[in-house]
């Protein structure tokens, strides 16, 4: 028997391994055979643990499972979900890059292969450099982590850099609220990430790789680096990959938990060793990055996302999509949210139909407030703006920030001036201080907010003045980013700084 437990951070902290045990327990108590597979997460958070039972090769899911439900799950007397490929919320998904995420057994080469793993690497080890680029770009990947820059456009600035050692560059600092996709990701197919890096570095010439993650990632940590080794081990990596004659190699290094390290130059000061601070540009670290020498610095999700392109064609990616905003977005689905979780569909899906349609309205049951999109720095999207479509330009017309496709959902008792002070608050502890706009415009930021919440009212108007200031002033997105929530949810929002006033005449 077949029974698949997720080892993923999310199932664990919800008592995954403990399920685990108690099945192991009890198989052992009755003599009975069984093998437990520990799956990375299907993505469907309120089911977790959820477990999945092999039955004449289709795999039924029961969830979610507690130690003491594991007795009625073996004798069959357990009410199941049914078979899990077919529950709406995963059967209604465009999965390209997380097609294998809770599928797989993540640390077995052998099953990603199976599932359709390095067929885009050796697609590319028949391609040129040139052609590699050009099929990225085709592709109209824009890069995951927040920014939307077009990777073909980068990798092909570091292609054409002249160098005796270029580099590639994971940042796996997920640091913001409500974002898991590169987790997931990571913890649940991390020989995908690898094959996206190693056709990233045939692509652009490089022939070494870093994946910079964070501490905070314990179980990612541990499940990338068994990774690397049983890729080095297999000859994916390493001077002859895949007996191609052409070397690619990388390793795993942990992040010492600061936000700002999020930031693809701050990443690169911590990366050689330095305090994590931002660097001014130019120049850029496509021509001077990791130790002055070219580098691509890509997110978890767009390298992850490039073995698929290789696989299918940069014309099966492209045809997914919303103006500019080609493939799929990875949305990650938290806060007051009945159904959490991870969910990968085309762009151009509206805020709404996520929030309501996809993860079902609060789990308070009260009404929605407010979505919190991309992050500690995105908007507070109200109500108003839920017919936004979710792609970049779109988005952005609206107001918002997609950024690393988190939303963080809020009812109606949401204090909109807390959570604008918080967004300041935030920025003050984790600004690096090389700037002053961010430095002390953050700490100013939260002085102000605190005179609005006494009835001060001219400092609505100098708040204003303020958030310009960083975001025309700022050395990085972290100060010029942080208005985005302040300034939204003052606008968005105004009953909850006005009554402020009333309250204190």
């Amino acid at each position: 028997m077949k029974i698949r437990v997720p080892m993923d951070s999310a199932a664990k902290a919800l008592g995954a391994d403990a399920v685990a045990d108690a099945i192991t327990a009890q198989a052992a108590a009755r003599g009975v055979e069984v093998e437990i597979i520990r799956n990375g997460t299907r993505g469907m958070l309120w089911l977790e643990p959820l477990v999945e039972i092999d039955v004449n090769g289709v795999r039924m899911g029961f969830g979610p499972v507690a130690p003491e439900d594991v007795p009625a799950l073996l004798d069959g007397k357990m009410n199941g979900l049914g078979p899990v490929e077919d529950l709406p919320f995963l059967a209604n998904q465009t999965r390209l890059t997380f097609a294998r995420c809770g599928v797989i057994d993540p640390l077995n080469l052998d099953d990603y292969q199976h599932h359709g793993g390095l067929a885009g690497l050796r697609r590319a080890l028949e391609m040129t450099d040139e052609d590699i680029v050009a099929e990225v770009t085709a592709s109209g990947l824009r890069g995951r982590g927040g920014a939307g820059f077009p990777t073909g456009i980068k990798w092909n600035t570091v292609r054409e850099a002249e160098a005796a050692q270029k580099y590639i560059v994971c940042n796996a600092d997920e640091g913001d609220s409500g974002t898991f996709a590169d987790r997931m990701i990571m913890e649940g197919d991390p020989f995908t990430l690898i094959e996206g890096m190693a056709i990233a570095g045939l692509g652009v010439g490089a022939t070494r790789g870093y994946v910079y993650l964070r501490s905070e990632y314990p179980d990612a940590i541990r499940v990338m680096r068994a990774a690397v080794k049983i890729a080095q081990a297999k000859g994916v990596l390493g001077p002859d990959v895949m007996g191609s004659g052409r070397a690619f190699d990388m390793e795993i290094r942990e992040g010492a938990g600061a936000y700002v390290c999020g930031e693809e130059t701050s990443l690169l000061n911590s990366l050689e060793g330095k305090r994590g601070v931002v660097r001014a540009k130019p120049p850029l670290p496509a021509l001077e990055g990791f130790l002055g020498r070219p580098t691509v610095v890509n997110n978890v999700i767009s390298l992850a996302t490039v073995p698929v392109i290789f696989e299918k064609g940069a014309e099966h990616h492209a045809s997914f999509g919303v103006g500019k905003s080609r493939g799929t977005i990875t949305l990650q689905i938290a806060g007051n949210v009945k159904h959490g979780g991870l969910y990968e569909t085309a762009f151009g899906v509206t805020l709404g139909g996520v929030v309501n349609d996809i993860g079902g309205g609060t789990a308070s049951g009260r009404p929605v407030k407010a979505v919190q999109v991309g992050g500690p720095l995105g908007a507070y999207m109200p109500r108003e703006k839920f017919d936004a479509p979710m792609g970049y330009e779109e988005f952005g017309a609206e107001g918002g920030l997609i950024g690393h496709a988190g939303l963080v959902v809020f009812d109606d008792t949401a204090d909109m001036l807390q959570m604008a002070r918080f967004a300041m608050e935030f920025c003050a502890v984790e600004s690096c201080g090389k700037c002053t706009p961010c430095r002390i415009g953050a700490v100013r930021g939260v002085e102000t907010i605190d005179r609005i919440a006494e009835g001060d009212a001219d400092a609505a108007a100098l708040l204003t003045d303020l958030c310009e200031t960083m975001t025309d002033g700022s050395l990085c997105a972290l100060g010029g980013f942080t208005p985005y929530p302040v300034m939204s949810a003052l606008t968005n929002f105004p009953d909850d700084f006005a009554h402020r006033k009333e309250a204190a005449e």
